[in-house]
């Protein structure tokens, strides 16, 4: 048996969750999201619960990822999630082009300018090396901040490019002289 797909589903008194066949929509203070539940799993609503509830053994996979989903999407309307990152290097930095552009200049020969999806906002702090990726949308949050990852990944011989704040990276010795 799911342990996490056993576990209920807490609704705080200002979300509103509203059920229809394998839909779930969720609206809170921070906004309104929708999640599709997968084949098999069933949401239902008990004395201020949801509790996630399959057919048969053969969704036993996708009962905890089901769980999982709903339970962002409550967090998120909620809390809001946020990813954050760090710019290291000389001259590397970001900084807010209007509301839905980030520019970033990484070395390279041109500044990138990163388009934000809707339900994501992007703040830069003062000294344009730190960023926080956040929106309601777990998944779109942890997309973008990927892909602003990927634009200047982290480099094991130098430790520059873009990295999460707290992600610990293994540098690598870098060729040794000849005798």
């Amino acid at each position: 048996m799911s342990r996490i797909g056993k576990k209920p589903i807490a609704i705080p008194k200002e979300v509103k969750v509203n059920i229809q066949g394998n839909v779930v929509a969720v609206q809170g203070p921070k906004g309104k999201l929708e999640t599709e539940l997968p084949r098999g799993i069933k949401m239902e609503q008990k004395d201020g619960h949801l509790v996630a509830e399959r057919e048969s053994d053969n969704y036993a996979a996708l009962h905890g990822l089901a769980r999982a989903l709903v339970n962002n999407a409550v967090e998120g309307v909620t809390k809001g999630w946020n990813r954050e990152l760090e710019i290291v290097g000389i001259g590397y930095r970001a900084e807010l082009k209007g509301k839905e552009t980030v520019v970033f200049s990484l070395g390279y020969s041109h500044p990138i300018e990163y388009p934000l999806p809707s339900g994501v906002t992007v703040a830069v702090d003062p000294k344009q090396t730190r960023l926080t990726v956040s929106g309601i949308d777990r998944q779109k949050v942890g997309q973008v901040a990927a892909e602003m990852r990927s634009l200047r990944p982290p480099d094991p011989y130098k430790n520059k490019g873009v990295r999460y704040v707290g992600e610990r990276l293994k540098k690598k010795v870098g060729k040794t002289g000849a005798k």
